[in-house]
């Protein structure tokens, strides 16, 4: 790989200011919650979960193999991409590069990119352009960047969830295209429309999928309330689907480490974190540390604790009490939230992890529906959020 000026070090992204993409917590709250595991298959736990977890999956699948071009795989890859900031071991970037280029030509991408979930994936391609200076990632980081000016949205400004879902703003939406924007604006030079579009969409989406009362967000939001699921007034969605308020709090975070001290909505953004937090600790299963998939009705017995959820809020508690946007009494919330999706990792009789109680691919839906989602095991979904989690554990 060639040098590049932008080539991030090990410790952080782009000239210090992505530390999110860097793994910088103290080994302190690692350590406390190692210490309530017990061993796991009669063995005790691999020292690096991170590398156990990522070795399996390189083990299952080739990067031909693993999949195409989607949201989970943008997820996963960038977790692996933490941890080879931290390791520097080169396998493993190479293994997401060789992925990438299943689609990144020099021609850049070809793409329509008619949804957000369809821009996730694209939040490696300014990290790959520092890493090796291959302007086809560029070329390609550019073309999505180039979609947002013309890409729909709601008469306050908040991006549809997809074209095809005219008027509706879903929670995980936030997570697949702002980080993106983001990133590009720090990266490339183009900080006034990036950073502020990027914030204004965390704040639009906010202010119509919030619940006060409970410290929760609601699934989604429909601008003319003429979606079955809508409700009331507000014309949301009617339960507070565990992901949804997981992908919301880790894209609000990793914005935040890239938006100025200055930014005029840096402010609102960290009043989000804090907001998210006194709900992610309302709502701590007691006995598990984790947390359902239907967040607020942990007395259902249809109801079930949900793994990658669990990871994300972790996180985001995890970041939000090192940069300060919390007090440090969120830290026990976060370290028990990391045991307990500890608990739910374990190796195989053929030495491979695995991650369980992972649930699949949810749109908006009933209650019953969002209880009958697949419980899945080394679903992406759980991969990549494991990973991001436990990087902020790592040293």
């Amino acid at each position: 790989m060639s040098e590049h000026p932008l080539r991030p070090t090990r410790r952080a992204v782009l000239a210090g200011t992505l530390g999110a993409l860097g793994t910088l917590a103290a080994a302190g709250p690692l350590a406390r919650a190692a210490e309530q595991l017990p061993p796991i298959g009669g063995a005790a736990p691999p020292p690096d979960w991170s590398r156990a977890v990522i070795d399996s999956t390189m083990r299952r699948y080739t990067p031909d193999k693993i999949g195409g071009w989607g949201y989970t795989l943008g997820l996963y890859l960038y977790g692996q991409y933490l941890f080879y900031k931290r390791t520097g071991e080169k396998k493993y970037l190479d293994y997401i590069i060789a992925w990438y280029d299943r689609f990144i030509t020099d021609s850049g991408i070809s793409n329509s990119f008619t949804n957000l979930d369809s821009m996730r994936s694209c939040q490696m391609l300014p990290l790959l352009y520092a890493e090796t200076g291959r302007k086809k990632y560029k070329t390609a980081a550019d073309q999505l960047r180039k979609r947002f000016p013309s890409y729909p949205r709601t008469s306050d400004g908040g991006m549809f969830h997809a074209t095809s879902k005219v008027g509706q703003l879903w929670g995980d939406g936030v997570y697949m295209a702002q980080p993106f924007l983001a990133l590009y604006g720090a990266a490339f030079g183009d900080a006034d429309y990036c950073f502020d579009e990027a914030a204004k969409n965390i704040v639009v989406y906010f202010g119509h999928l919030r619940e006060p009362a409970k410290g929760l967000l609601y699934h989604a939001y429909d601008e003319d309330g003429s979606e079955s699921w809508a409700s009331g007034s507000g014309r949301h969605s009617k339960y507070h689907w565990a992901r949804a308020i997981g992908w919301f709090g880790m894209a609000t975070i990793d914005i935040l480490e890239v938006l100025p001290a200055n930014h005029p909505r840096r402010a609102a953004l960290i009043d989000v974190v804090k907001f998210l937090a006194a709900g992610y600790q309302r709502y701590q299963d007691a006995s598990t540390g984790r947390w359902y998939q239907v967040v607020d009705r942990g007395g259902d017995p249809k109801n079930w604790l949900e793994t990658s959820a669990s990871s994300m809020y972790t996180f985001t508690l995890a970041r939000g009490v090192q940069r300060g946007y919390l007090p440090t009494s969120y830290q026990a919330v976060a370290d028990k939230g990391y045991a307990g999706v500890l608990k739910k990792v374990s190796l195989g009789s053929d030495g491979l992890t695995n991650i369980t109680d992972i649930g699949e691919g949810t749109n908006v839906g009933d209650l019953s529906y969002y209880y009958a989602r697949a419980r899945k095991t080394n679903d992406f979904h759980g991969l990549g959020a494991f990973l991001i989690m436990n990087e902020q554990y790592s040293h």
